[in-house]
């Protein structure tokens, strides 16, 4: 292939991305909630304020060092959330405060402030979620279970519970609870969910519901046995309704107590036993679509779970005890924020702490819900305790002197350019705005995708990278002006000088992109914005050298204008002081530098 070919094929291909990107904001604008403008951060824009105050019981106190990691665990979350320039603070050593730009939306809010910890509790009873017509009730007032499954409202604190089954709907809706939860390795499920329908676990310490267990060795303190369930907790069982707004406000999470709670959609509710494996024992965290054994995608939603050394060992002590109880007792809930999330069956021990969650979620779904779990277990939850509006902190007129600023950096960078380069100078102008469509575009895309906001830091960024940008040009031009000097002609000397500055501006750029991923990684929200546009210019900054600025030198070295010369094209290499060539013809001898043709049209060497 010819450099010529070469040259237009990769303009084309720089054409085709442009008209790529503008395509996507502009489906983004119609289809969706994207703007033809980019988003603007906490500085320029303002935004909303959260105070959040840690949720006690009794007299239980919160230490400095519980509020310090869950502000740590805060900050990862939201800059997982792609909100840019957020600042995440404690007050008072007690309460944490959260500013965001704009208007974060309520599922924001609670990924910021809940616990997100995923535990593990042994099932002890399971009913409706909410009351149901019983079609039959005995003068006692005891349901009498049958194929719905449906489960009677009496407080009596020895009505037996029928255990719903999990993999079919709900009686209360036509919902389901979610399906699964097994582990990866084995080829065979390792967890049933499929529970008897008519099978009943009494929510009352009575000696004929302990009996009903096949564990005859359970003992008070046992979190598998039915003795925690006292009247007490019965009668909060059965006065819970899951289908009503705020039924589980103000609950107890005590990872050492059993508790009443509901499922995450309000179909079914729970006592579950203490907590026998705990979130902070999850090592990583990741979703996708289930795999079959022969490795053929599903449709089927999964969030893949991989334990710690110490949480792969209780779980499977936790497998082992449960398999051979009887239902529903021998389903293990797992539960987030104090719902239960799924509640499956075990039939064999799981010994290698790979799980897997199914469940009625989509795709979304699971990968925020595997994002907030990846990030650890915040050891406290958060209620909010006030929401306000705040306006920017630098404003619009900041915003204009930035913009100011960049638009006095890029006319010095003209003027330079056409001084030194003359008309070859306008293809650094012609780079630099093909580079700053590219960022503006780049930069909206993603506060639509991605809701990446421009702080000030990031504007800081786009100035300076306009300094990198023209180096990479100047580079390029004094490459091809050495080999100009040497004798070489116009279309040699570019080919030449693009080899040898090339891998220069690769270094250089290689060392600004490092630059920004040390400042990304390690500086404050503050900093990020600054680091992130360096870091994303600098990429597009090698992304138009090699695919515009070069093809065009390439296909304007074969234009006569140039290629003869010019003065004013800024390769003429009788100003640049071209070494001096002598050709010996029979006995004579003449000088050429080289000698150019009629009209000033091309060369002879």
């Amino acid at each position: 292939m010819s450099h010529a070919t070469f040259a237009r094929r990769a303009l084309a291909g720089m054409a085709a991305l442009a008209i790529a990107l503008i395509a996507l904001l502009f489906g983004a604008n119609q289809f969706s909630n994207g703007s033809y403008a980019p988003k603007l951060g906490l500085d320029l824009e303002g935004g909303t304020q959260l105070i959040l105050a840690p949720r006690v019981t009794g007299g239980a106190t919160v230490s400095p060092d519980q509020i310090t990691q869950a502000r740590d665990i805060i900050v990862q979350r939201v800059d997982a959330g792609g909100v840019a320039g957020a600042e995440v603070t404690t007050q008072g050593g007690r309460n944490i405060v959260v500013s965001m730009p704009g208007t974060p939306t309520k599922q924001q809010e609670d990924a910021i402030r809940r616990s997100s910890q995923l535990q593990f509790r042994p099932v002890l009873a399971i009913a409706a979620g909410s009351p149901q017509p019983s079609p039959s009730a005995t003068p006692s007032g005891s349901p009498t279970p049958g194929p719905s499954g449906s489960a009677s409202p009496s407080p009596s604190p020895t009505a037996s519970v029928p255990a719903a089954n999990p993999a079919s709907p709900s009686p209360t809706n036509k919902s389901a609870i979610p399906q699964a939860l097994t582990t990866e390795a084995s080829p065979s499920p390792s967890a049933s969910t499929s529970t008897s329908p008519t099978a009943a676990a009494s929510p009352s310490p009575s000696p004929s519901a302990s009996a009903s267990t096949s564990g005859a060795g359970q003992a008070k303190g046992d979190p598998y046995s039915l003795d925690q369930i006292t009247p007490e907790l019965t009668a909060q069982f059965t006065a819970l309704d899951c289908s009503k707004d705020g039924a589980l406000e103000g609950i107890v999470d005590d990872e050492n107590k059993p508790m009443v709670t509901c499922d995450a959609d309000g179909a079914a509710k729970y006592i579950l036993g203490p907590v026998v494996v705990s979130g902070d024992k999850i090592s990583d965290a990741s979703a996708g679509y289930q795999t079959t054994p022969q490795g053929q995608q599903t449709s089927q939603v999964e969030i893949q779970l991989s334990l710690n050394s110490e949480g792969t060992k209780q779980y499977a002590d936790v497998s082992r005890k449960m398999v051979g109880l009887q239902p529903p007792q021998n389903q293990l809930a797992a539960t987030l924020d104090s719902r239960v999330i799924v509640a499956p069956s075990f039939n064999e021990a799981i010994p290698n702490g790979k799980a897997s969650i199914t469940g009625g979620f989509t795709i979304t779904e699971a990968r925020d819900l595997a994002q907030q779990l990846k990030f650890g277990a915040l050891p406290i939850s958060f209620d909010l305790q006030t929401r306000e509006q705040i306006s920017p902190t630098l404003g619009s007129e900041q915003l204009k002197y930035g913009f100011i600023a960049g638009l006095v950096g890029l006319l010095l960078v003209t003027i330079y350019s056409l001084l030194q380069y003359r008309l070859l100078g306008f293809v650094t102008i012609a780079s630099i705005v093909a580079a700053g469509a590219l960022t503006y575009l780049a930069i909206t895309i993603l506060g639509w995708s991605h809701n990446y906001r421009l702080d000030m830091a990031g504007v800081t960024g786009l100035i300076v990278a306009i300094g990198f940008t023209a180096d990479s040009f100047i580079v390029y031009f004094e490459r091809i002006r050495d080999e100009l000097r040497e004798g070489r002609s116009l279309e040699s000397a570019v080919a030449t000088g693009w080899n040898r500055a090339k891998r220069t501006i690769l270094i250089a750029d290689g060392v600004n992109f490092l630059a920004a991923i040390v400042l990304y990684v390690l500086a404050s929200s503050s900093v990020r914005g600054f680091a992130f546009t360096l870091g994303l210019t600098t990429l597009l900054d090698i992304l138009i050298v090699f695919f515009f600025t070069h093809p065009l030198v390439t296909l304007l070295a074969r234009r006569p204008f140039f290629h003869g010369g010019h003065p004013m094209s800024g390769l003429d290499p009788d100003k640049l002081g071209a070494v001096k060539k002598t050709s010996y013809a029979g006995r004579g001898r003449f000088t050429t530098n080289p000698p150019r043709l009629a009209g000033g049209e091309g060369s002879a060497s």
